[in-house]
């Protein structure tokens, strides 16, 4: 992510912001997989539920009646073998580029983030420029190191955070 920041940021100017442009944020491709990773295992909401207006059939063969709650887990959907593979648990950033080096699109009903279908989020793109911005800011200007013995695990709840917070020096 470094070696991405430093070929597409040259500049050591103060406000590097104010020379940022879109072009140079497509081609940070490596924090884009490390982001999409982080939220297919680490999903800003854990858990989403739907309302069926009408009775239905699910893709699992499941019926679902008129006014039934659906509730599901996004924290569970982006650990399961069968829809990410063996290494599901693992942080991989590379299973989001292609071997020529450019983002893979993975469909919206998969990496579900940012909901699917007629109900995905309209500010997907800007967040993924917000968290590129952030990522470069940060990484510019400092360098973290978890403090040695500190556990990070998740507390789950409407919104996921971490039980402990990070703790870095």
């Amino acid at each position: 992510i470094l070696e991405e920041i430093r070929a597409n940021f040259i500049t050591k100017e103060e406000n590097w912001l104010m020379t940022l442009r879109l072009e140079n944020l497509n081609k940070l491709v490596y924090l884009h997989g490390a982001l999409c990773e982080a939220l297919r295992l680490f999903p800003p909401v854990p858990f989403e539920h739907k309302s069926a207006v009408k009775s239905d059939i699910l893709p699992s063969g499941d019926h679902v009646n008129a006014n039934s709650m659906v509730l599901y887990s996004l924290y569970s959907m982006g650990r399961m073998k069968q829809t990410w593979g063996e290494d599901c648990l693992e942080f991989k950033p590379e299973r989001w580029i292609s071997e020529k080096g450019s983002n893979i699109h993975i469909p919206s009903y998969k990496f579900i983030a940012f909901q699917a279908g007629p109900r995905s989020c309209l500010g997907k793109n800007i967040s993924f420029i917000q968290m590129k911005m952030v990522a470069i800011a940060l990484l510019r200007n400092f360098q973290f190191e978890v403090v040695e013995g500190h556990n990070v695990s998740p507390c789950i709840s409407i919104v996921l955070h971490m039980k402990h917070g990070l703790k870095v020096k």
